[in-house]
């Protein structure tokens, strides 16, 4: 962030301590959503080195934060105007810079290595299974039985619930997987854990977005009398 004028350390400290926690945020002129008030939550904003006007800063934020705003609002705040001068994500999700992300270069080499020697194992480092993408929500395991009609639209209904491996907070953003560990939807949690553990019936989450195929897993069908 590049501050427009001089203030103190202890200000800007300050300041930037203020801005932790739920905000209002008014995307700018140049976005591609619609200009209203939405609120978005700052989970840390430290600030890490100075130099003059240049501060470094890093931030924990929820998706659909835009940053350059928040420096706009700190210089705001600050009373002497700031705008971002730089910005680099280091993670998002369960992916983190210098451990899953991997450069265009790190691409074409393996791409390389793939055509001209029949060599996959640099491709295979390079390209992460989907489940890496949902590693880190909590997860619920649903029956084999279950998973074809989630995957053709049906909500997950109690029975169809295997167990549950972490704990879940009411309306919590979760992963459904198979006992195999594949990821069969993501799912939008209607209980805590406890409940979730405690009934027999009843919808345990309503599907947000089906991964997997249909068609994977055989459909279930009923048994007559």
């Amino acid at each position: 962030m590049r501050l427009h004028s001089d203030v103190s350390d202890q200000r800007l400290f300050e300041v930037c301590e203020e801005f932790e926690g739920p905000i209002y945020q008014r995307p700018p002129l140049r976005s591609s959503v619609k200009r209203t008030s939405r609120i978005r939550a700052i989970y840390c904003l430290q600030v890490l080195e100075r130099d003059g006007r240049d501060v470094l800063m890093k931030t924990g934020c929820q998706a659909g934060t835009y940053i350059r705003k928040l420096c706009h609002d700190i210089g705001e705040a600050l009373g002497c105007g700031a705008h971002m001068k730089e910005l680099r994500r280091t993670r998002i999700g369960p992916f983190k810079e210098d451990e899953t992300t991997v450069t265009l270069q790190d691409v074409v080499d393996a791409v390389h290595f793939w055509k001209e020697n029949r060599d996959e194992s640099f491709v295979r480092k390079i390209v992460q299974p989907m489940e890496k993408s949902a590693e880190h929500l909590p997860r619920i395991v649903v029956r084999d039985s279950a998973v074809d009609a989630i995957c053709h639209g049906a909500q997950l209904a109690a029975p169809g619930v295997l167990k549950v491996h972490t704990d879940i907070a009411q309306n919590a953003l979760v992963g459904i997987f198979t006992l195999k560990g594949e990821i069969v939807a993501l799912g939008r949690a209607q209980l805590d854990t406890g409940g979730t553990l405690k009934v027999d019936r009843g919808i345990i989450a309503t599907i947000e977005r089906v991964v997997m195929e249909p068609g994977v897993y055989p459909k279930h069908e009923k048994q007559g009398d």
